[in-house]
């Protein structure tokens, strides 16, 4: 069976070099409209979305989760950063499973559309910082909420050379 939803989720390869142009707020848009549409417990809709291309900003979040990671550049040039918060995990059980679906829906949508995007985590770790809490208060996003996960975002420079084969015995069906 063959369709173009399941030849996108074939295709679809994680992102690590981008190239430093900007995406069109169309792009953006449509990107951030498909993790709305994510399926969510309860239909409660708790995730939030925060997209961020102000260059300082997108540098100071780069380099926060570097500082957590000990990697320099985790976002690898993107210059879009689109953040995802949810309800915190403790008061929550579902939070970080919506957050997922948020971000896997727009990581699709950008593939579909002919952008790049890499899922970076250290969200939850970062946000919890004291300097991570004040860039949240700066972006309008309340303290009380954690940080999930987030997508570097931008058009690609490069493709990966190879698709790692898919292992055997992924999955098992019982009947």
């Amino acid at each position: 069976m063959d369709n173009i939803v399941l030849q996108a989720l074939r295709n679809r390869r994680s992102i690590r070099r981008f190239k430093p142009e900007q995406i069109s707020d169309e792009e953006l848009q449509a990107v951030l409209e498909a993790g709305t549409w994510a399926p969510t417990a309860k239909g409660l809709q708790d995730p939030w979305i925060v997209a961020v291309q102000r260059p300082d900003l997108v540098e100071r979040i780069d380099r926060l989760n570097g500082k957590i990671w000990g990697h320099e550049h985790p976002f690898y040039g993107a210059p879009t950063i689109v953040l995802v918060f949810g309800t915190d995990p403790d008061e929550w059980q579902n939070s970080l499973q919506d957050g997922s679906l948020v971000l896997g829906n727009m990581m699709l949508a950008a593939h579909a559309i002919g952008l790049g995007s890499c899922w970076i985590n250290r969200e939850r770790e970062m946000f919890a910082t004291p300097e991570g809490k004040e860039l949240m208060a700066e972006l309008g996003v309340d303290v009380k909420l954690a940080g999930i996960g987030a997508l570097a975002l931008g058009y690609p420079a490069s493709f990966p050379p190879s698709v790692k084969p898919r292992k055997e015995n992924y999955f098992k069906v019982v009947k």
